[in-house]
């Protein structure tokens, strides 16, 4: 990640996973206010739901690649260790780097778990159907923890993050920091809108910020005036020549950042009004069949979120928010 691709290439990932869970949590929320749910992953319904699973097979590849990268790509020896087989100073940073991405792999791989048999009817009965095993809300709880161990390694950082370099990762650590909290909140407000509607702001966020450090950071054109990226011991940094000029340049990093905010709060609220009016729904009651396809969900997993449901409350007169007359016309 200690490069201009390290950056960049991470960013766009969260970028478009963050604009994909925009669209869909907006879709959702406007199809059905009344029975939205949050979800920690969006599935897809290209080639006739073969790849329902798009979301989380590009974050384990993309975590893969990253491992794959810092550990043995980048590496001048193609791997990390010493000849005594301790990790040296200079690829501390890789192992950090490497251990976010697998905690992001653990999520999408549990997260495709829960998954298994939900989506196709004649494999529900199988003995595979760990989706009935997993308790409720741990997909989320797996992301709020790769969104914790993304923090504590970026607090808590090896590399000589001070002065300008400091202070951008520092304003990243804020977007995190919202990721972790909204995402913890989903699993006690699962019916929330808002928390996941800022949830998913932020992931997109996190991105936009990944490539801006990634240009300015390591982009000598970008840089602000006064700082330069130099090579130091262990790793290339940007430092300023006067404290003046490294007061100008976090000055510069907070401006873009509240930029950066107000433009991407300005396009989810035009988000917003677009899919409220291209999507919101003229009646108060809607179809299974609509709720199913809203959803991205088969009828197996509505059955079983019903059942669930239905056992929590000891009532069977309504299903999923569905009034009972509504079911049985």
């Amino acid at each position: 990640m200690g490069t201009f691709i390290g950056h960049v290439a991470p960013g766009l990932g969260f970028l478009i996973i963050g604009l994909w869970h925009i669209y869909n949590t907006l879709r959702n929320y406007a199809r059905g206010p009344w029975n939205f749910e949050t979800r920690p992953w969006f599935p897809t319904s290209l080639c006739r739901g073969k790849l329902r699973h798009a979301e989380l097979y590009a974050i384990m590849g993309g975590s893969l690649l990253s491992i794959a990268s810092e550990l043995f790509i980048g590496p001048q020896k193609h791997q990390p260790l010493a000849d005594d087989l301790s990790i040296p100073p200079e690829h501390l940073n890789n192992f950090e780097h490497s251990t976010v991405s697998f905690f992001l792999l653990l999520y999408a791989f549990v997260a495709r778990l829960s998954d298994t048999g939900m989506h196709d009817e004649a494999e529900s009965n199988s003995s595979n159907n760990l989706a009935r095993l997993l308790p409720y809300g741990l997909v989320h709880l797996m992301g709020a923890l790769a969104f914790a161990q993304e923090l504590l390694l970026f607090h808590l950082h090896s590399a000589d993050h001070m002065g300008l370099e400091g202070h951008y990762h520092w304003l990243l650590q804020l977007v995190i920091g919202v990721c972790l909290i909204c995402t913890l909140m989903e699993v006690a407000k699962p019916q929330s809108f808002l928390v996941a509607f800022v949830r998913t702001l932020a992931i997109a966020f996190q991105g936009v910020w990944f490539i801006q450090m990634g240009f300015v950071l390591w982009i000598p054109a970008f840089t602000p005036k006064g700082c330069s990226l130099r090579q130091e011991e262990y790793h290339r940094v940007v430092r300023c020549e006067t404290d003046e000029f490294t007061m100008r340049g976090k000055a510069l990093a907070t401006l873009q950042f509240s930029w950066y905010l107000a433009a991407i709060v300005v396009l989810a609220l035009i988000a917003f009004y677009h899919a409220i009016r291209h999507h919101a729904s003229s009646s108060k009651y809607e179809s299974i069949e609509d709720a199913i396809e809203r959803q991205g969900l088969t009828r197996v997993e509505l059955a079983a979120q019903s059942y669930k449901k239905r056992s929590l409350s000891g009532s069977d007169s309504s299903i999923e928010g569905f009034p009972a007359h509504e079911l049985e016309r």
